[in-house]
Order: structure tokens, then sequence, then C-alpha cells
């Protein structure tokens, strides 16, 4: 990058005369210049890549701000192309900005959404903590763009400007914070939640199914009681179902948009109604239920709702690192352990090992679980850094945001596809710890007390015996009352609820 010698900006507010109007051409997205062109901003003049859309605070955010290899999720350009092209759409309508502007910049903005500009969107997650670098590299973008279909000067920022009209009524501070929740929904709306509903869909499917299939609990690690397959597998389903409520009521703050509030929440240099107006249209632009933030003091100077639903990403993470977990302790074998389940058999398990296939979807899972559980720690503690009317922790929490979301729903398909939905059942396998379970002895307790069924439990261990065996042995109960009394399926309950 080089900077040159300051270059005054040619205001770009002053609306060009009605016959001076530049009629807005169809133009194919694409530059085929070589080398460098001078763009500029308030500090001065800049050589950017000919060949790209943006302007010169991008390509110093380039060289200030090359930092590992984490760029910013293009979902957060996309998102800005709805606040862009909102923004174009609320100024016009009120005669702010002129009509052929607008048209060019909801042009330009729309070809954002559409992803289709995705690779002039090069900056990195570690930049200004208020986003306003992404902010400004859309607004460069979408300035050129515009100049491009009106017949202008790339860098010129004539007849559109990059500030004074694409950024019309807006901020960083406020716009940023909005398109993070414009992201966030579409994520969790589009790919999250149908995902999990998926799952949550095919764990109910399995617990009906496996309901009359008695087998033996295990607490501490421990036998337990009998209950049924069904049971067990009812008790995932009910866990996702009660993590699909925690997003979809963390979702409802995320529907709150900062826009408006511009550099403090006061809403300086956006017109009155401007709030209202332009959560409306990027609600009607997106099909979401959008509406502006009661308090743009409290939208701007933390980010509460975003924290808010991390936290219900995280309580998602949880529950499948538990499902995840007992699926591959209960599929542990084939030989020397639990072998309950039997897992689709997707890939070979190891390189030196012969025949061996592991529970890989499974050990995926749980990966991802701890890699949300460390995202959401980040942004927990990211959102406690807002100081005073600003949080300037934003980028990284809506990276990390997208991060966990992207991760969790497609694990969750892969996880359903090629794990849950194939799993079966080793039915002798089940049937024979149930007949070998000396917790059975608990349905003897309330005939013989707990202290006999104890000694019985304790005898049958000692002498390898079977549980019958060792009751009939201690002359407490009478074989018909053994069989009448310890029946296994008698002893789960009645139902999905338990007894």
């Amino acid at each position: 990058m080089t900077v040159q010698d300051h270059a005054p900006a040619p205001s770009s507010a002053t609306q060009a005369p009605a016959d001076t109007v530049p009629a807005m051409r169809d133009v194919p997205i694409g530059l085929e210049a070589t080398g460098t062109r001078t763009e500029f901003d308030s500090m001065g003049k800049v050589e950017v890549p000919a060949d790209h859309y943006w302007g010169a605070q991008t390509q110093r955010s380039l060289q200030h701000f090359d930092i590992g290899g984490d760029h910013m999720p293009k979902e957060v350009y996309r998102a800005y192309g709805y606040v862009k092209k909102a923004a174009a759409i609320v100024n016009s309508r009120a005669g702010r900005l002129p009509q052929w502007k607008a048209d060019a910049i909801v042009k330009a903005a729309e070809e954002t959404i559409a992803g289709d500009l995705d690779e002039q969107y090069p900056l990195f997650v570690w930049q200004t903590g208020s986003g306003t670098q992404s902010n400004m590299n859309v607004n460069e973008v979408l300035s050129n763009r515009a100049i491009q279909l009106l017949g202008g000067t790339l860098g010129s920022q004539q007849p559109v400007g990059p500030n004074d009209d694409v950024n019309m009524g807006q901020s960083s501070n406020d716009t940023f914070p909005t398109a993070m929740h414009i992201a966030a929904i579409t994520e969790i709306d589009s790919k999250l939640l149908p995902r999990v509903t998926t799952l949550a869909d095919e764990l109910e499917r399995k617990a009906i199914e496996w309901m009359d299939v008695v087998k033996i609990g295990r607490t501490h690690l421990e036998d337990a009681v009998p209950l049924t397959v069904g049971q067990e597998w009812s008790g995932y389903a009910a866990q996702i179902r009660s993590c699909i409520q925690e997003i979809e009521h963390s979702r409802g703050g995320l529907l709150e948009l900062a826009a408006g509030g511009t550099a403090v929440g006061t809403g300086l240099n956006a017109p009155e109604g401007f709030s209202q107006d332009i959560a409306l249209t990027i609600a009607e632009l997106t099909g979401k239920q959008f509406v502006t933030a009661p308090n743009k003091f409290a939208a701007q100077g933390s980010l509460d709702a975003m924290v808010r639903a991390s936290a219900a990403l995280r309580g998602l993470a949880v529950a499948l690192m538990k499902i995840a977990n007992d699926m591959r302790w209960l599929a542990s074998g084939p030989r020397t352990g639990f072998a309950e389940l039997l897992l689709p058999q997707n890939e070979p398990g190891s390189s030196i090992m012969p025949g061996k296939v592991n529970p890989t979807q499974c050990e995926a899972m749980v990966m991802i679980s701890i890699q949300v559980l460390g995202d959401d720690a980040a942004i927990a503690f990211s959102g406690s850094q807002g100081n005073f009317e600003l949080n300037a922790m934003r980028p990284v929490i809506i990276n990390n945001f997208l991060h966990s979301a992207r991760i969790l729903g497609d694990g969750i398909e892969k996880f359903v596809k090629y794990s849950v939905s194939g799993t079966e059942l080793n039915r002798p396998k089940i049937e024979s710890y149930v007949g070998e379970s000396l917790m059975l002895v608990t349905a003897l307790s309330p005939v013989i007390g707990y202290q006999n069924a104890a000694h019985i439990a304790e005898n049958a261990l000692a002498n390898d015996q079977t549980l019958k065996q060792a009751a009939l042995a201690s002359g407490h109960v009478t074989e018909q009352q053994f069989d009448s009394i310890v029946v296994p399926a008698a002893l789960v309950g009645h139902g999905v609820q338990g007894a």
C-alpha cells in the first residue's frame, strides 16, 4: 500500500441536475484492469489493486491487520447488503438520496446479498473492534460498483460516495451490530434449527421404535435398575427439544436492531424515524420479524443478545456431547465393551489394525461440542468488555457465533445421516445384561427389606451366582415369589415419563 499526498474528497451529497443524471447500465461484475488504481480517504491517497472494487480504507486494513487466517465471515457482508439496501430505500423514499443513486446502490447491495461480490470482502476478523473497517469495506465496494453501473470512474467517489451516499444516516457503531443480528438469525433459521429439529425427530422415532426393549440402566457408571431403550432415547430427544426452545427464545433478542442509533445511540445525523423505517424495511427484505431496538444505548454499548444466543448454542453443545458420548460408550466393543448399540460402519478405523471400525461421527460431535464451549467462553468474555457507549469486541463475537452455529448445523446433519438413523440394537447382548444384572434385587426390597436384598446381591457377586440362585439360598423368598416379583419388564414404569 502506498500512501500519497492528501486529496480532498469531492462531495457526492449534492444532487446532480436532472438533465445530467447518469443512466444505470447492465455491466457484468468484474474488473479486467491490471496493476493498481488510486483511491483516497480522509487521510490521503492509497494505491489499491485495480481488479477489485474496494477502496482506501479497506486497503489500509489489509496492511495493518493481516493477522492469522481468520477472515470476517461472508455471512456478515451478505447481511450488510440488507442493511445498505434498506438504508438506500429509506433514504430515497424520504427524498434524501436521489432515486438514481439509490437504484445503483440497491443493485450493488443485491449482488452482495447473493454472494456475487464475496471476493471483494477480504478483511480479517482481527481489526477495529467496532467493525468500522468492514463497514467501510462494504461502503467502498458498493460505491465503486454503483459508479461502474453508472458509467463513472472507479476511485473518484463520484457520482456515488461511500460515506455520503452508501453510509447515509448510518455509523459502523449501529450498522455492524445490525449486520451481526441479521447474519445470526439467517444462520439459525436457514440451517441450524431445521437440522436440530430433524435430529429431535429422529431420536423420537428411535425412542418409539425401541420403547418396549428392556435394558439395564447405569448410574455412576455402575449397574442400575432396568428401563427401556426407548425411555433412554426419549431422554435424548427431550434434551434436544429443550435446546430448540432455548435457541428460539434467545432468537427473539436478535430480532432487535441497533440501526438508527448512529455513533453513540442518540441517532445523530440520522433523520427522525430512520430507525423504525430501516428496521421495517430490513424485515420486509428478509422476511424476518426484525424491529428497531427499543434502547439504542443498550444495543450499542452491549452485545447481550449475542451473548444469550451463544449461551443457547452452548446448551445445545452440552446436550449433544452427552448423547454422542452415550452412543459411543454403548457401542463400544465389539467383544470387550458394552456393545449394546450397533453404529453404522462408515469407514475403516485404523491404519494398522485390520477390521477395526470406530464411532467417528460421535467423536466428531464431541469435538464440535468442545469447540462450541470454547467459542462461547470467548463470546461471554467479549460481551463483558463493553465500555461506555460501545462494545468494541464485535468481530470476534460474530465470528465465533457463526462458527459455532455452522459447525453445529453441519455436524448435526452428518450425525443424523451417518450415525443416528442407521443405529441398531444388539438385542442378544442387551438381553444378556438384563439376565445377569444384580440390581434387579431392588424389586425384592419392599418385600424382604433393603438389608436382606443388599445381602442377596452381595452374595451373588461374591459367589458368582445368579441373582435368583442367591435369593433362593437366602431363604427369604421362594422360587414362585422371585419369579413373580423380579420381572424386568414390570420394573420400567409406565412409559416415557417413568414410574
